[in-house]
């Protein structure tokens, strides 16, 4: 009988870093972000699922200011 590898336990990178999302950030929020312009799942980017929705009022805050596109054509 084999032993199958444990899965590695993903993990958040805002927990990681100890901060919160900031919308005066955006290159760091660009990294979440398809090269489309639009929000990547909570699969996609491994963060945890308050952070998610952190990350996304602060993409759409980043938007608004024009910081960050809306699309990319």
């Amino acid at each position: 009988m084999t032993v199958k590898n444990p899965a590695k336990k993903k993990s958040c990178y805002f927990c990681e870093q100890g901060r919160e999302p900031d919308y005066k950030n955006y290159e760091e929020l660009r990294q979440f972000m398809t090269e489309r312009a639009r929000i990547k799942s909570r699969r996609q980017t491994n963060l945890c699922s308050k952070h998610q929705r952190r990350l996304a009022v602060q993409i759409k805050r980043a938007r608004q200011l024009a910081l960050l596109p809306y699309v990319v054509m």
